[in-house]
């Protein structure tokens, strides 16, 4: 089973993130489930969404205390209790425009990888909503859901900007191919 946490300040999109990935799994044939935990309820305070994808039932109904995958849009969360629910072979994606070798020394035996979404975002004419970057770069470094059926999902269920949605997810996916090569973006 595979299982995922996305961590965001309300307003952020983390919840919807969420969905959305869990609507390509399911896209993909996969047992989803996905929740969500809200702070103090308003935009800023710290908001979770879990997901778990299996190629059979998912019948735990507890929160994720091990992920495999971490998703963080605001890296001053990663402390405290998410980083608690990842060891060494949990990958963590985080919006920043710092370094993997920045985050090697301030997370040592973590496996981050950075992905200035901001910057794709803008560039793709989304402002600041960094959803579709991030979930492409997450999409690349579990190797799951591929990449096209996450792009569907994205032209289906997002409401507006299907194009500039799908160009940051693929620009994320991208970019986070090269930070696994080693190649410095």
């Amino acid at each position: 089973m595979l299982e995922i946490i996305i961590q965001g300040r309300g307003g952020q999109g983390a919840q919807t993130a969420g969905n959305l990935l869990a609507s390509a799994f399911h896209a993909q044939g996969l047992y989803v489930q996905c929740f969500a935990t809200y702070g103090g309820a308003r935009r800023g305070t710290p908001v979770n969404s879990y997901i778990r994808a299996d190629d059979k039932p998912v019948r735990v109904r507890c929160d994720i205390e091990r992920a495999d995958a971490i998703l963080c849009f605001d890296a001053s969360l990663l402390e405290g209790r998410l980083l608690a629910a990842a060891d060494a072979s949990t990958l963590i994606v985080v919006n920043s425009a710092r370094s993997a070798a920045e985050f090697s020394k301030i997370l040592p035996g973590k496996r981050v990888v950075p992905i200035d979404a901001l910057t794709i975002s803008r560039e793709q004419g989304l402002g600041r909503i960094v959803n579709s970057a991030l979930l492409g770069a997450l999409a690349r470094v579990i190797q799951a859901p591929t990449l096209a059926i996450l792009s569907k999902t994205l032209t289906d269920e997002v409401p507006r900007q299907h194009e500039e949605n799908v160009a940051a997810c693929v620009e994320g996916y991208r970019w986070a191919e090269e930070q696994l090569l080693g190649i410095e973006v």
